[in-house]
């Protein structure tokens, strides 16, 4: 449908191309390939953005497209597009949305504002495409009239005398004329002494039969200065002759505000330490901004048209992408933290917003990520956790990380039976060590001890110490009463095994108190409680033996 659309454009000039909603080429005219360099099948498919430099990539997606799915239209917009051998190509830029065989598309018209000569060969002929389109017209002057007095630009002609000859409503409105009074009005009347002037080496260089382009600020009749950029056509019959020249004029105001825009929000989104990235509604790369590439080691063209999933870690589940993806549907906004994986296939930690982008419908059209590197904060905030839920000597979870995972273990069995075993161990002998060889083997017994203790358990338990030569010990559901008392029979076989430190060996032993609770609505504190007084029985008893609580 969208060749069909577009196959009479390829007698024009200029530039045509059309899209679809999401900026995917559906198809253009032989202008626009000769241009780029480029045939069809290249960019069939593929988003027009790539033919835009990066500036103007920008500004299609924050101010154009907003604009253009709003109005269904938009005129004379500045770009840039990269040629063949990725040169900028300034180009004046309009779209309209229109609906062919119950198809939406949009109709891109460039006007080229350099190759001057290619430009003037260009309005040459399409004057010549308009000069037929008259004569089939039956030469209606009306529709002559009509169609220029619909055109956003200003366009008049002046013959060799300098008198206005035409002038459609725009040209005649931005003076303060009628249409009337423009007719045979000389050029210097029109412009006055100071701007007649300033003009007069164009307009010497358009009799002379070259196009010439400039840009002029112009003080209008009701107040105010306008920016406009003005572009003089030779008007040459067969025989050479210049008989006048064609004033094409465009106010540019607005587009002086848009450049600077452009230039604002493209200087912005490189200079920024964080990545930005833009996607289509399918999660595929538009574009990446160079700190994007300073975080994750993908270059732009690497990334630019692939799926924002090759940064995928592999460490979040299917359901965080869904919730992720269930909060952007309902708030248009998600931020949370994630891991992502770089080139080098290393992973870090993202602090990451993401804010959606609709068009008028409701649609979502764009997703903007937005996202720093906080790896190492989150590094120095695992350490601090660490330290504060684990004893600094050993590195054993210390009492606080203890009661937490008594308390998650207790937990658990509130929605499943289970059985929970509580050792408390003091070792025996160990002040004497302490006095007789000093604090720092004293140390070194707790370190090995603690070592011990860790090989001697399953992945499933955990061991803690908390104080002094005090340990807990957490059997998470274990099979029986009598597994745990040969758990703890190993545990003081192993502690009394003698140690060497400095050729000195020094022994120490353990007693041991085991509390059990088998869903009987026991707090941690109380479950401790029973297996310390449990321990100091074991003491009691002569030390180096366990005793139950019960």
């Amino acid at each position: 449908m969208a060749k069909d659309a577009v196959w009479e454009f390829d007698l024009l000039p200029c530039p045509v191309l059309v899209t679809d909603y999401k900026g995917l080429v559906l198809a253009a005219n032989t202008s626009l390939f000769h241009m780029l360099g480029d045939d069809e099948e290249v960019w069939v498919s593929k988003p027009m953005d790539a033919m835009f430099s990066k500036g103007s990539q920008i500004f299609l997606q924050t101010h154009v497209w907003p604009i253009l799915l709003r109005d269904a239209h938009i005129n004379e917009i500045y770009l840039q597009l990269l040629d063949e051998t990725r040169q900028r190509i300034p180009v004046l830029l309009n779209c309209k949305k229109a609906v062919r065989d119950g198809f939406e598309c949009f109709f891109w018209v460039f006007f080229i504002t350099r190759e001057r000569s290619r430009y003037e060969q260009a309005l040459l002929e399409a004057r010549q495409i308009a000069d037929a389109a008259t004569t089939r017209f039956a030469q209606s002057e009306r529709f002559v009239r009509t169609v220029t007095d619909s055109l956003p630009c200003m366009i008049a002609y002046w013959d060799q005398q300098l008198q206005c000859q035409f002038a459609n409503q725009p040209y005649v409105e931005w003076f303060g004329r009628t249409p009337s009074a423009m007719l045979g009005m000389s050029m210097s009347e029109l412009l006055g002494e100071h701007l007649f002037t300033l003009n007069s080496p164009y307009i010497e260089g358009a009799l002379a039969g070259k196009f010439q382009e400039f840009e002029r600020e112009i003080p209008r009749p009701c107040g105010g200065v306008g920016h406009v950029l003005a572009n003089y056509v030779p008007d040459i019959d067969a025989g050479g002759s210049v008989k006048g020249f064609y004033a094409l004029v465009s106010n540019i105001t607005r587009l002086r505000g848009a450049d600077t825009a452009i230039r604002l929000t493209a200087s912005v989104f490189d200079a920024t330490t964080e990545g930005i990235m833009v996607t289509d509604a399918s999660s595929v790369i538009l574009s990446v901004n160079p700190a994007f590439t300073l975080l994750t080691g993908y270059a732009a063209e690497e990334v630019v048209g692939k799926n924002a999933r090759l940064l995928k870690s592999g460490r979040h589940d299917a359901a965080f992408f869904g919730e992720m993806y269930e909060a952007l549907r309902a708030d248009k906004l998600w931020k949370g933290e994630i891991w992502s994986q770089r080139k080098d296939g290393s992973h870090f930690l993202e602090r990451l917003s993401i804010a959606t982008t609709l068009n008028d419908a409701g649609e979502v059209i764009r997703y903007v990520g937005v996202f720093d590197d906080v790896t190492e904060q989150w590094g120095k905030d695992q350490l601090v956790r660490h330290m504060a839920l684990h004893d600094q000597l050993t590195g054993l979870p210390n009492r606080f990380l203890l009661m937490e995972r008594l308390g998650q273990l207790i937990g658990i069995s509130n929605r499943e039976p289970r059985r929970i075993a509580l050792m408390y161990m003091d070792l025996d002998g160990f002040k004497l060590v302490n006095d007789t060889y000093g604090h720092g083997v004293g140390d070194k017994v707790l370190q090995a001890i603690s070592s011990r203790l860790k090989d001697l358990l399953r992945v499933t338990d955990s061991v803690a110490r908390i104080g002094g030569d005090e340990f807990v010990l957490l059997l998470d559901n274990p099979e029986n009463r009598e597994s745990v008392a040969a758990v703890a029979a190993r545990i003081i076989k192993t502690v009394n095994i003698p140690m060497c430190f400095d050729d000195m060996a020094v022994h120490v032993g353990a007693s041991i108190g085991i509390a059990f609770f088998q869903n009987d609505g026991k707090l941690p504190e109380g479950l401790i409680k029973e297996a310390d007084a449990a321990m100091y029985a074991a003491k009691t008893a002569g030390k180096n033996v366990f005793r139950f609580s019960d």
